[in-house]
C-alpha cells in the first residue's frame, strides 16, 4: 500500500512561517498547524548548513536615511543618489560644511554586547573615523584606500578590535563590537587620519547597522521602527542537529540561560590561573568568527580556565554546557567548588574524542554533541545545593584528572571556547544567547484544532517518528483529542518508557507501554484503533493489543495531552494520521527504522 496515499493527513516538517507548520498532505492548508512560542533573540537551531543560527536583528532606525531628522549632520551635508556597493544608487556622500570635525550622528540607548556596522568608501579624502559615544567611548580611524587601520581611539573599550572587510569597487564594511550602553554612533569626514577635515571635504556610506552580539551581522533595511529576521516570535524551529539531511520540528520548554554573558568572557567570567582571553579568534559553531581563545598568559602550574557564581534554587538539578574545541589541550573539566553540588564531582571532556572521558559520582548525566570543524557542545547535569552555583570551566591534564587539577602549561598554549549556558533543568536546550542581561526562551506548542472530517471517528491510526531527549521520565504526549483530557488517542514518552493510551469521557480503553527506551533515541511508532481492537507498535515490533475498548470523538491534532497541558517537548521528525485502522502487518512495515 502507498501510507502517503491512504493518509488523511501527513506532517514531515518541510515549510514553515510566523505561527504556522506546513502540511503535506492535504495541500489545502485544513492540516497546517498552529505554533507559539512568543520569544525573539533567545531562540536558536541548528540550520541546514549545520551552523547556529540566530535571529538577526537592525536595532539602529532610519539605517540608510542619513537625510532623516534623527541623524544629525554636525557640520556636514548628505546627498543621496550615491553608486552604493551592491550596484545600487543607495549610498550617500557625507561632505564637510566647516574646517573642523564633521560627522554624521545618531542617537541611541543600547546597553550589553553590540556591534556597530557601516559600508564606507573614499572620496576626495581617504579616511573615516568611526566612534561610538555612551558609558565609555571608542572608535576608529579607517583608511579607506586600503581597509587598514591607522589608529584608534580608547582601543581597549573595542572588543577584537576594528573588523574592516573588503567588499570590492573600493566599498569596505567597517565594525566595530563593544560592551557598554551607547548613545550615539557618529560618522566623521577625514582629511588624513584626523579628527578634523577642510570644507568640501567627502566620503560615501551606506547602510549603517546595530546588531546584538560580538560580531556584524547580515545588513536589513530599518524605517521607524528596529527589524528582526531569521528565528522570530512565533517562526517554528526546523532543526538540522546532529548533521541530519531532513529537518525536525524542535519543541522544547520554557528555559533561562542564567549566564548574563554567554560569548563574551572578559569582566563578567573570572579567570582560573594567569590566562589569557582573545575574542573573535576563531570561527564558532556559529560560522562567524566569534568564539574565544583562552590561553596560558605565562609558564603556570596553575591551571587554565574561567569560573563563575550564578544565583538558583537549592536541591534543584542544574544543566551547565558549552561549546570547545581542542587547541593544544585536549581535555576540558566542568567542577564546582565549595559545596556547591552533591560530592562537587566533575565531568572531563575529551575534545579529540568528542566523548566524556570521566564523570563522577553525583553527575545527573554528562554529554557531548558533535557540531562539526572539532567544536563539541559538552554539557553537565548536576543537583544544587547551596543558592550560588559556582561553576568552573577549566583544562584537565588528562582524562581522568582530580577536580580543580594543576595544569603545567607553556606561555600560548591554548583551547577554545563558545556559548556557555547554566539552565535549570535535567538536560541541555538549545542555546540561548546573552548579551549582557540572562535570557529566557518561551515554551512552545504545537496544534490543530477543527479537523474532525481528517481523523477517523470509529477507527484510525496515528503514527509518529520522534527524537527523544535526555528526559524520558516527564510525559511528553502527542495525539488527537477533542480538545480536553477525556477524550484522546495519545502516544508518548514517560516513565523511561513509550505508551499507547485511548480515554473516552476520562476512562482508560486502552494503555499500552513498552519497554524501557532510551535518551536521545529516535522512535517509530504507532497506535491502530478500532472498536475492541487496539494495536501499538514501536521500531517494528507489536508492544501490546487491548481487544476491550470503544473509541472517542476527536477534533484535534496536539503536540499535548489534548487539553493543552503536558506539551511534547523533543523532535518531531514526522506524523500521519489515518482514517482507518491499519493492518498489523502494515504496522509493522510503517514503523520500521
Amino acid at each position: 500500500m502507498s501510507y502517503f496515499e491512504d493518509a488523511s493527513v501527513v506532517f514531515i516538517p518541510s515549510a514553515v512561517k510566523d505561527g504556522k507548520t506546513y502540511s503535506i498532505k492535504p495541500t489545502d492548508g485544513s492540516g497546517d498547524l498552529t505554533f507559539s512560542r512568543g520569544s525573539d533573540i533567545e531562540a536558536t537551531r541548528v540550520a541546514s548548513n549545520g551552523y547556529i543560527e540566530k535571529a538577526k536583528v537592525n536595532l539602529l532606525l532610519q539605517s540608510n536615511s542619513f537625510s532623516d531628522a534623527s541623524w544629525s549632520k554636525i557640520r556636514s551635508s548628505v546627498t543621496s543618489g550615491q553608486t552604493g556597493y551592491d550596484g545600487s544608487s543607495n549610498a550617500w556622500k557625507l561632505e564637510s560644511t566647516d574646517a573642523a570635525d564633521s560627522y554624521v550622528a545618531r542617537g541611541l540607548t543600547q546597553g550589553g554586547i553590540q556591534t556597530f556596522s557601516v559600508y564606507a568608501k573614499a572620496g576626495n579624502v581617504n579616511y573615516i573615523y568611526f566612534r561610538i559615544a555612551g558609558t565609555t567611548s571608542q572608535g576608529a580611524y579607517i583608511d579607506l584606500s586600503d581597509g587598514s587601520v591607522s589608529s584608534y581611539f580608547n582601543e581597549a573599550n573595542i572588543i577584537g578590535g576594528a573588523v574592516v572587510n573588503n567588499i570590492g569597487s573600493g566599498w569596505y564594511r567597517i565594525s566595530i563590537a563593544v560592551n557598554t550602553t551607547s548613545s550615539e554612533v557618529r560618522f566623521f569626514v577625514s582629511d588624513s587620519g584626523a579628527v578634523t577635515s577642510a570644507i568640501g571635504s567627502f566620503i560615501y556610506l551606506q547602510d549603517a547597522q546595530l546588531n546584538y552580539g560580538l560580531v556584524a551581522q547580515e545588513y536589513q533595511e530599518t524605517t521607524t521602527t528596529s527589524v528582526v529576521s531569521g528565528i522570530t516570535n512565533d517562526l517554528p524551529r526546523l532543526d538540522y542537529s546532529g548533521g541530519a539531511s531532513c529537518p525536525s520540528l524542535l519543541l522544547e520548554p520554557s528555559r533561562q540561560n542564567l549566564v548574563q554573558q554567554s560569548e563574551y568572557i572578559d569582566t563578567y567570567w573570572n579567570p582560573f590561573g594567569n590566562i589569557s582571553i582573545t575574542h573573535n579568534s576563531l570561527t564558532s559553531p556559529e560560522g562567524v568568527q566569534n568564539a574565544a581563545e583562552i590561553s596560558a598568559a605565562a609558564t603556570t602550574t596553575a591551571g587554565i580556565g574561567i569560573q563563575r557564581g550564578v544565583s538558583v534554587t537549592a536541591n534543584n538539578d542544574y544543566t551547565i554546557s558549552f561549546f570547545a574545541k581542542k587547541g593544544d589541550f585536549r581535555y576540558v573539566q566542568i567542577f564546582h567548588g565549595g559545596g556547591q553540588v552533591s560530592t562537587n564531582p566533575r565531568t572531563n571532556f575529551d575534545l579529540q574524542e568528542g566523548v566524556v572521558a570521566y564523570e563522577e559520582t553525583g553527575v545527573v548525566t554528562a554529554k557531548v554533541e558533535d557540531y562539526g570543524n572539532g567544536w563539541y557542545r559538552c554539557s553537565a547535569t548536576m543537583e544544587a545545593l547551596l543558592t550560588t552555583l559556582q561553576a568552573y570551566i577549566v583544562v584537565a591534564p588528562t582524562a581522568n584528572a582530580a577536580r580543580s587539577p594543576s595544569v603545567s602549561a607553556t606561555a600560548g598554549e591554548n583551547y577554545y571556547i563558545y556559548g556557555i549556558q547554566i539552565e535549570a533543568g535535567s538536560y541541555p536546550t538549545s542555546y540561548i544567547p546573552c548579551y549582557g542581561t540572562s535570557n529566557s526562551r518561551n515554551s512552545e506548542s504545537c496544534s490543530k484544532t477543527g479537523i474532525s472530517s481528517l481523523i477517523g471517528q470509529t477507527e484510525g491510526t496515528v503514527f509518529l517518528e520522534i527524537t527523544t531527549t535526555n528526559d524520558i521520565t516527564t510525559v511528553t504526549p502527542i495525539g488527537i483529542s477533542d480538545g480536553t483530557a477525556s477524550n484522546r488517542v495519545l502516544l508518548y514518552v514517560g516513565s523511561g518508557i513509550l505508551n499507547a493510551l485511548v480515554t473516552v469521557s476520562g476512562v482508560a480503553q486502552a494503555t499500552i507501554s513498552s519497554s524501557a527506551i532510551s535518551a536521545n533515541t529516535r522512535y517509530k511508532m504507532a497506535i491502530a484503533y478500532k472498536a475492541n481492537d487496539f494495536a501499538f507498535y514501536v521500531n517494528g515490533a507489536l508492544v501490546g493489543i487491548d481487544t476491550n475498548g470503544t473509541v472517542p470523538a476527536c477534533s484535534k491534532f496536539n503536540y499535548d495531552n489534548g487539553s493543552g497541558s503536558a506539551p511534547f517537548y523533543g523532535l518531531s521528525n514526522q506524523a500521519l494520521l489515518f482514517k482507518t485502522r491499519l493492518s498489523n502487518a502494515d504496522l509493522a512495515t510503517l514503523t520500521t527504522l
